[in-house]
């Protein structure tokens, strides 16, 4: 079983309409803590089941989860104060394997702040591709900026930066600088089109899935997917056997039971 906390929340800040970022103070849980890797949050006594949240990134002994509101636990969520305490389990899942050489991190909406643990873990090399619905919607870009050589944004209606999806910078990247790896995080049809970019230049490409979760410890099945190794295909607990992936393990589409 995971490890719990009760853990005092230090801030709560509203990056952009209906998204958030709540920073609680949790030492053993943060020392803990891998790129990638995500908590299960207690959203008050009246919900039973928790709401699973990626982690955002570590500071000494205190760590930041940032959400967007999606149902009542979220909202509650949402609502909490600095000094009161919140239920966490974790830290859980697969987190990011950082390769040695340039690494080029992708995320998309809320996909985007799990990869400022690993932008920071990476010393400032490496570049960051950020892809949002609009400019009023670019949350952590500052963040981004100081941890970050680069950082490049785009957005579907091209309020700020590229216009269109991140695959736009994303292919001139890969065309100009030789990237050991890329890491991404976000919809699955942007994971999809990443991975199937790598795939063209053969880049190694790892995915952190986002799936619904019940009990956050591999026991529900709930967040079941389609995955393959070695030509054998089989269904992995997105849970335990990730939240991040190789690319290539991913079934992403035509998947027969």
């Amino acid at each position: 079983m995971p490890d719990r906390y009760l853990c005092e929340v230090i801030s709560n800040e509203t990056l952009c309409d209906g998204v958030f970022a709540v920073a609680v103070v949790c030492g053993d849980l943060a020392g803990e803590a891998l790129a990638g890797q995500f908590v299960h949050v207690k959203c008050g006594d009246e919900r039973l089941l928790r709401r699973p949240i990626s982690i955002c990134c570590v500071s000494g002994g205190s760590l930041k989860l940032v959400f967007e509101v999606k149902g009542k636990g979220t909202s509650w969520l949402s609502r909490i104060k600095p000094g009161e305490t919140i239920d966490i389990l974790g830290p859980l899942g697969r987190g990011f394997s950082l390769p040695e050489g340039k690494v080029a991190l992708v995320g998309g909406g809320i996909g985007v702040p799990p990869l400022l643990f690993a932008a920071e873990l990476a010393g400032g090399s490496a570049t960051s591709v950020l892809g949002f619905r609009s400019g009023d919607r670019a949350i952590m870009k500052d963040a981004f900026e100081s941890a970050c050589e680069k950082v490049l944004i785009a957005t579907d209606d091209g309020s700020l930066g590229y216009h269109g999806p991140v695959t736009l910078p994303l292919k001139e990247l890969l065309e100009g600088e030789g990237y050991g790896a890329i890491l991404a995080c976000g919809p699955r049809p942007m994971l999809n089109a990443v991975a199937g970019l790598c795939e063209q230049f053969g880049v190694p490409c790892q995915v952190s899935l986002e799936e619904k979760m019940g009990c956050g410890i591999g026991a529900c099945l709930v967040c079941a997917c389609a995955t393959v190794s070695g030509g054998v295909k089989d269904m992995s607990r997105v849970c335990v056997d990730g939240p991040v992936f190789d690319a290539t393990e991913i079934v992403w589409s035509g998947w027969d039971a």
